[in-house]
């Protein structure tokens, strides 16, 4: 029987290629974190091919904040824009692919936006890296190319969890007409959030294998309403920042975040300002001995994260003593009570806990502190 897949080799010869079945699930898996093209990112976006990142197989996720970790998601990839894309393989003679991935997926995801953080993404790519042999910095460098920063590829993987802003690929040899039907009714409703499914079928001939991929649920409506919200998307400055934390939070708090800014300006003299369609952030920065400190960031909502995740990959704070210090030193300010067991993570602190000038002022100077460990190390 003709499968409509043909290789004509430079001898001339035809090659007809007849579609077979994936070995495993565990093959089907293999393939796409070796080759992650296969997930058609140009089908995706083809006026900007999506491009994959793998971050994890059987990546861990959470039910609760801190909590044990009770699910695992077949692959775990970041495109170029941080946008979290969760991957679940069946194969069709699966039955579970009809509609019971379905529900199994929106949990995952449901969970993943609330309970994981970027730093276990993080951490999860670093052990990939080493599980193959390779640097992780150097790894994210090449896939980002030289004129990203991979301090704030992570920070806008953290922004668009926030958001909600991540994709569901359901991936298959063949994609039942069932999943094609969910697949495009979830993908018109939802926003940011895409959900897609991917097929990928496999001919062989010969010595020859040929993969082919398409992708399902990238109906008209749905592309209409995402790229109106992808065009709403902004990117935070200053002026924007206060006004929105003023709308939000109130005078009182603004005025705290801009006590902090001054501070910065001669202390942590860089700053990053976030991108994300609802909620806009700063993070003072200080540049030294080629590596870049944030110990900080604030949020529109209201809220100074304290960045130990980030320090604990940085010279000055990599000893979790200077951590813990630094821990110490904030909890001896009135109204902050940092658990010890956090140091690893990003803690947050209401703004409001600062709107007396003697905590404000004793914040600060833990930050000036925070600053003389940078320079001295």
């Amino acid at each position: 029987m003709a499968s409509g897949v043909f290789l004509i080799q430079t001898d001339g010869k035809l090659v007809e290629m007849s579609e077979e079945n994936y070995g495993s699930e565990a093959d089907f898996q293999e393939l796409l974190a070796k080759y992650p093209n296969l997930l058609a990112g140009n089908l995706i976006n083809d006026a900007k091919p999506r491009q994959w990142l793998l971050i994890s197989r059987e990546a861990a996720l959470p039910s609760e904040e801190n909590g044990s970790y009770r699910w695992s998601v077949d692959h775990m990839f970041l495109d170029q824009d941080a946008i979290p894309t969760l991957v679940e393989v069946k194969r069709s003679s699966d039955t579970r692919i009809r509609r019971e991935v379905i529900g199994q997926m929106l949990e995952y995801a449901a969970n993943a936006v609330v309970y994981w953080p970027v730093e276990e993404i993080r951490a999860e790519f670093d052990a990939t890296c080493q599980a193959r042999g390779l640097n992780s910095e150097d790894a994210l460098d090449a896939f980002l190319g030289p004129s990203e920063d991979s301090e704030a590829f992570w920070q806008k993987a953290k922004t668009n969890l926030q958001a909600g802003k991540i994709r569901m690929l359901f991936v298959a040899d063949e994609i039942p007409k069932e999943l094609r039907r969910i697949v495009e009714f979830l993908n018109e409703q939802m926003n940011p959030a895409e959900v897609l499914a991917v097929e990928i079928k496999q001919f062989l001939g010969q010595d020859f294998k040929s993969l082919v991929s398409r992708v399902y649920g990238q109906t008209e409506e749905a592309r209409t309403k995402k790229n109106t919200s992808s065009a709403s998307e902004r990117q935070w400055n200053e002026e924007s920042f206060f006004k929105e934390l003023k709308t939000r939070r109130g005078i009182e708090e603004a005025e705290i975040a801009r006590k902090i800014l001054q501070w910065s300006v001669n202390k942590l003299p860089r700053f990053w300002w976030g991108k994300g369609k609802h909620d806009g952030s700063f993070y003072p920065m200080l540049d030294h001995n080629e590596e870049t400190y944030y110990p900080i960031a604030i949020w529109t909502y209201g809220k100074i994260e304290i960045q130990f995740q980030w320090l604990m990959n940085r010279s000055a704070f990599s000893d979790e003593t200077k951590r813990r210090e630094l821990l110490n030193r904030l909890n001896q300010t009135p109204g902050v009570n940092i658990p010890e067991n956090v140091i690893t993570r990003r803690p947050n602190i209401f703004l409001s806990t600062f709107k007396d000038a003697s905590s404000l002022q004793q914040l600060l100077e833990t930050l000036d502190w925070v600053v003389q460990e940078i320079k001295s190390s």
